[in-house]
């Protein structure tokens, strides 16, 4: 009877052991109640909870977790609605405060996270919602994180996972779209073609620029030519004056005929005739430059000669040769 005893006894003992005994995982927190008042949080790992007198009361995950925000339609600023759905990623910090502070901590942050998700995107147009994302997600962050600070809770990141504008809108934006990068393209060509017009431009202005430098240069360079000439002239001006004035009259037979050939040349290059016939005799032309020569030995120093004597009558004739139009015949 003492034996029977005593074993009810060491059973007992076990299964009071074995229910006192309470292993808690890594990424959970338990909830221990005395009487069914929150006395302290049970961690990871071993944990005796007398039977009878204490309880675990929650189960609470610490590991960051993720509710889905279900779609919905809003109307945005400017009247258009538009179907939104997204996530909210969110930890726990105080297991005691996620437990009793609010009842149904999953229900509680999806309802709280729609309810802002309405107002956060009525207060934008259209195309803010569009293109601002990021803005709506931080602003939505700001918002349900504060909230849901007194319930231990931490909101680590809210997303939009997509924004679907009615049908028609769609349309609208495509052909916006389309008009935008055709109002692009024709901008484009028209910078392109103003771009060529000023280059040209600036060609042709350059082109002018050169062709005006070069005239000035070609005319610099005929008028400094002339100058030469007109100096080369004078001094041999300079010199037949000279000559005169010494007394020699070979000068001016020279300055003569020098004339007279070039009155010549001017006659044989002619274009209106073909065919000149001049009565001259040679010993005329020879007297012409029989003078020329004398005059080239007085310049060179050689000696004030006598004056060339003038032609000798023809025997035939016994007469003298006709003289040169406009060459005065020097005596001798």
């Amino acid at each position: 009877m003492l034996t029977t005893f005593m074993a009810a006894i060491a059973v007992l003992a076990l299964l009071f052991v074995m229910m006192s005994v309470k292993i808690v995982h890594q990424g959970y927190r338990y909830t221990i109640e005395h009487f069914g008042r929150f006395t302290r949080i049970a961690e990871p790992g071993f944990n005796f909870v007398p039977p009878f007198f204490y309880r675990v009361g929650r189960r609470i995950n610490v590991m960051e977790q993720v509710v889905d925000i279900p779609g919905q339609e809003i109307i945005t600023k400017d009247n258009a609605m538009v179907a939104v759905d997204g996530v909210v990623f969110f930890q726990v910090l105080d297991a005691a405060k996620a437990a009793y502070e609010v009842s149904d901590l999953y229900t509680a942050i999806m309802a709280l996270s729609t309810t802002n998700l309405r107002t956060v995107m009525g207060s934008m147009d259209l195309d803010e919602t569009l293109s601002k994302r990021d803005e709506i997600n931080a602003r939505l962050l700001v918002v349900v994180d504060e909230a849901t600070e007194a319930w231990g809770v931490k909101i680590t990141r809210v997303e939009l996972k997509d924004i679907r504008p009615p049908a028609d809108i769609v349309n609208a934006m495509t052909r916006q779209m389309k008009a935008e990068r055709e109002k692009r393209a024709v901008i484009l060509e028209a910078e392109g073609s103003r771009q060529s017009e000023i280059l040209r431009a600036e060609g042709q202005k350059q082109a002018q620029i050169l062709e005006a430098e070069g005239n000035r240069e070609r005319v610099f360079r005929e008028a400094e030519a002339r100058e030469r000439a007109a100096e080369a002239e004078a001094a041999a001006t300079k010199v037949v004056s000279d000559a005169i004035e010494g007394g020699s009259g070979q000068a001016i037979n020279y300055f003569v005929a020098q004339k007279y050939v070039e009155a010549l040349g001017k006659f044989a290059t002619s274009p209106n005739a073909k065919t000149i016939l001049f009565p001259l005799e040679a010993t005329q032309l020879m007297g012409t430059l029989g003078g020329i020569g004398e005059l080239a030995k007085e310049v060179f120093g050689e000696g004030r000669s006598t004056p060339a004597a003038a032609p000798k009558p023809s025997q035939k004739s016994g007469k003298a040769p006709p003289a040169i139009p406009g060459v005065p015949r020097v005596e001798g």
